[in-house]
């Protein structure tokens, strides 16, 4: 815990307003925070660095309830560095979003009547310019509404000349070390977006099907075989049975008839068929199935392609023109027609792949496309967390990085799209292939039969370089000399694939090895109060902007920080946001009310002799407190430290110490001096600590409780070591006589603010200074002449004795527990009958006998809690 960290005040401490207004403060404080360059990091500052660049949303995106959650995370991080003194970078920025952003332009023209073609790649290229310059990047105002303390001078973007520059160098680097390759394979393609989407981009749901059985061959060379996707039976090459099959092997090596064509496939023998599957024998559609073009490479088949594009058939003249799906259902009646069909099931439920994108059902697609050769740089990615140099939060996750980096498959990076990185290789006209660096000109132009590929590059290539892009690479920058490695790498589990593992192959291959940050801190995701997902269909999707509008940023952050257990999905619900904006409310009447009564944090802290035992407890459990929450910040443990601090604030500082100390404050003279010091000493510290979770209402509060500049540039406290167990012992026990004797008021129905007489006996336990607390506590009156003892409570050491005769109606109030008494004894001996029946038990599932055994504990508790508020009422 730090002392005098504030600036001394030049002038009487300020009045707060009655009630806290988020909507009249947090804008103006941030404004305030970026104009002064409070977030702004210097490279060239002696500090040490503390670097976190944003995930970058898509340019399409808004804020929604997962970027909050996570942004509130960075945040709290950062905050917390640059008031122990780091230099602070948080780097915003945003992704070019390369399918997305283009859908959005396209579903733009198509209200014109117009296509992407109609305008040419260059005029729809700088279209989409155009509707990112004015519509794009709508989520970096709403970051600033939440109060992300970025760095604004350092934003980037995807496709801005620096990040341009970096992707061009990468890939040539990668092509000449023979990483980057050209293939034809199979890819997933779809029809809508008309491009290729790499396999982290498949979203798979369970879908209505049909699993049809067809012949095909004559006589004894019939072979049965079953697809859900009859329409690819068109560019079937071979049938494939299991080489060990004895029913099949008399066929291995001959050709049979393939229905509705003029063609004969052959029959051959691969391990990849399993003989206990169906009938055992699979169609082979090289060009259309990935396992199928594997098959077709071992046994040299030829690949057919039946679709183009758009998922239309090019064959076969009946079918030709046709959707893949009107096919399905014409080729199934063909073949039915012929005899062909064995049997048929629908709907038989299977999982099949979408578009992420668009929904849209894949297509499985033989396609030249541009590859990245993964194995030495996932190897290299997975020896990064293995030999230590980043740490995976929690440690668990762990298995899911390796599952992924360890099989990880070659990687498709190119996409037959306009807006995006165009892929940097020019083909001459003799079949020349060049790639060409970003300090390099192209090796010729149209008019001398050169071409640029077409395609462009996967979003994910782009932002895989992100942390070491945005630092100036490939430029040895003071900022990359300053900034890299970052420190944490802070996202959902859910991209583990599409973007964490990436950016480990690239920063560790462009770096030489150094790693592009030393901790992954992997979040859950957010769910509705049920632990649902939040969908825009259900009704459960949440603007967080309408709920800061409602409760404020402060309370949003604060409910979001609270339900972030590392690597567990986070449910949250607006009651939820409610009790945060109450908490954010106590805290300004707490300061409110520390102010009234001369809390100052002027001047060192007096010395603990001359403090009241509460004031020592109260700094006992404040250094406490920020031991813990350090510890917990440095294990990314937010909902623990959330709840840390407001237990604290809420619970110690704001309901007991604070109450207790009313009667030192109320008596005057230098212990009310001594305490208000106190009392400004521990909100000067809680408000420090609440400050990277809850900025806006801590500015508010610190600046006017210390007059300090910004709460944002403060120092980060520290634990002074202060700890005093006898004062806290003392309090303890004060306060398990104030609760004791609070909860017999309340089974006796006596109001909270109705007075009893009572009798204090305390002399000779550590309660003695603490009798004018207990009474105004606990609304006590003095006993006065007529006092006469009709309820007497024993607790800690100390005796309360009530005189209640004034108060309640003893008669009414033991008839109403002798009722309760009697029913709690019906439902003790109803439960020992059934546990003490043998033939019950014998036939009772456990799940019974156990609830059993649980109501008659209840009624135990019940029985034993009515007897003593019994014994403590007087006599009727």
């Amino acid at each position: 815990m730090t002392e005098n960290s504030q600036q001394p005040q030049s002038e009487p401490t300020p009045e707060l307003p009655t009630q806290y207004a988020p909507a009249e403060v947090e804008g103006a404080l941030y404004e305030r925070w970026v104009e002064r360059g409070y977030f702004a990091a210097d490279a060239k500052s002696d500090k040490p660095a503390y670097t976190i660049v944003i995930p970058p949303p898509n340019v399409t995106g808004s804020l929604h309830l997962g970027h909050a959650f996570q942004h509130t995370l960075m945040d709290a991080l950062t905050r917390r560095k640059r008031m122990q003194g780091y230099e602070s970078l948080w780097l915003p920025g945003m992704d070019h979003a390369g399918i997305a952003t283009q859908n959005v332009v396209e579903r733009e023209l198509g209200k014109e009547g117009k296509s992407r073609h109609d305008l040419g790649r260059e005029a729809f290229v700088e279209r989409v310019w155009q509707w990112k310059e004015e519509y794009g990047g709508k989520i970096l105002g709403q970051m600033r509404r939440l109060g992300d303390g970025v760095d604004w001078s350092r934003e980037r973007f995807t496709m801005d000349e620096g990040l341009s520059q970096a992707v061009q160098t990468i890939f040539k680097k990668l092509y000449d070390d023979e990483l980057i390759y050209r293939a034809e394979r199979i890819i997933n393609w779809c029809p809508r977006c008309l491009t290729a989407i790499s396999d982290i981009e498949v979203e798979y749901q369970d879908d209505d099907g049909e699993l049809v059985s067809m012949k095909y061959g004559e006589g004894d060379d019939t072979i049965v075989v079953a697809t859900t996707r009859a329409e690819t039976m068109l560019g079937d090459t071979a049938v494939a049975v299991h080489p060990d099959d004895e029913r099949y092997r008399h066929l291995v090596g001959r050709r049979i008839k393939l229905p509705l064509t003029n063609r004969t496939i052959p029959v051959v023998a691969d391990t990849h068929v399993d003989p206990e599957f169906g009938t055992g024998a699979v169609k082979v559609t090289p060009a259309h199935d990935p396992n199928d073009f594997a098959i077709g490479q071992r046994h040299d088949l030829e690949s057919l392609t039946v679709m183009d594009e758009r998922g239309v058939i090019t064959v076969h003249g009946p079918f030709e023109g046709l959707d893949r799906f009107e096919a399905r259902s014409a080729i199934v009646a063909a073949l039915r027609a012929e005899g062909r069909i064995v049997a048929e099931k629908r709907p038989y439920v299977h999982s099949v792949g979408h578009c992420s994108r668009c929904k849209t059902t894949l297509e499985p697609r033989l396609s030249m496309q541009w590859w990245v050769k993964v194995g030495p740089l996932a190897e290299a990615a997975g020896d990064a967390v293995r030999d230590g140099r980043v740490s995976i939060h929690p440690a668990d996750m762990s298995k899911r990085y390796f599952d992924w980096v360890d099989n990880m498959h070659d990687w498709c990076i190119s996409r037959q799209l306009w807006w995006g990185h165009r892929i940097p290789v020019w083909y001459g006209p003799e079949g020349e292939v060049v790639c060409v660096g970003p300090d390099e000109e192209p090796p010729g132009t149209e008019a001398d039969g050169w071409k640029q590929d077409p395609d462009v590059l996967d979003t994910w290539f782009s932002s895989g370089l992100w942390p070491f892009s945005t630092l100036g690479w490939p430029e040895r920058t003071p900022d990359l000399e300053k900034f890299y490695s970052t420190d944490v790498l802070l996202t959902g589990h859910d991209i583990i694939f599409f973007w964490v593992a990436r950016m480990m192959m690239f920063g560790l291959y462009a770096m030489d090895g150094e790693v592009p940050f030393k901790t992954i801190a992997l979040t859950g995701l957010v769910r509705d109060q049920f632990g649902k997902k939040m969908s825009k269909s259900s009704g459960t999707a949440v603007d967080p902007l309408d709920w800061m509008n409602a409760y404020g940023s402060d309370a949003v952050r604060f409910t979001l920080a609270r339900g972030a257990n590392p690597g567990t999905d986070v449910p949250i619900g607006e009651d939820w946001v409610q009790a945060s904006r109450n908490f954010a409310n106590k805290i300004w009447n707490a300061t409110r009310f520390a102010l009234m009564n001369g809390a100052t944090v002027e001047g060192p802290l007096p010395d603990p002799s001359e403090m009241t035992a509460t004031d020592r407890w109260i700094l006992s459990r404040l250094n406490k407190t920020v031991a813990e929450v350090d510890a917990f910040y440095d294990d990314f443990q937010f909902a623990k430290l959330s709840d840390a601090l407001y237990h604290f604030a809420w619970d110690e500082v704001f309901d007991w110490y604070v109450e207790l100390s009313k009667t030192t404050f109320m008596a005057g003279g230098e212990p009310a001096k001594v305490s208000g010091r106190v009392l400004g000493e521990v909100l000067d510290v809680t408000l420090r600590l609440l400050h990277p979770i809850v900025p806006f209402v801590t500015e508010t509060l610190w600046t006017t409780l210390t007059g300090g500049e910004s709460v944002v540039i403060a120092e980060w406290p520290t634990d002074s070591g202060f700890r005093d167990a006898g004062a806290e012992r003392e309090i303890e026990t004060l306060q398990q006589v104030i609760t004791e004797v609070r909860r017999f008021r309340a089974d006796q129905g006596l109001q909270p603010g109705q007075r009893v007489p009572a009798r204090l006996t305390l002399d000779g336990t550590a309660l003695a200074p603490h009798e004018a607390a207990i009474r105004q506590l606990l609304r006590l009156q003095p006993e006065g002449e007529a006092f006469a003892a009709t309820a007497t409570l024993p607790v800690a050491g100390a005796t309360v004795a009530l005189d209640l005769s004034g108060t309640i109606d003893v008669v009414a109030e033991r008839k109403r527990l002798a009722k309760d008494l009697a029913a709690a004894e019906k439902e003790k001996a109803q439960a020992n009958a059934k546990l003490g029946n043998e033939a019950f038990l014998a036939k009772a599932p456990d799940q019974v006998v156990d609830k059993i055994r649980t109501r008659l504990a209840k009624a135990d508790e019940d029985i034993a809690r009515i007897q003593a508020q019994l014994e403590r009422l007087p006599e009727a």
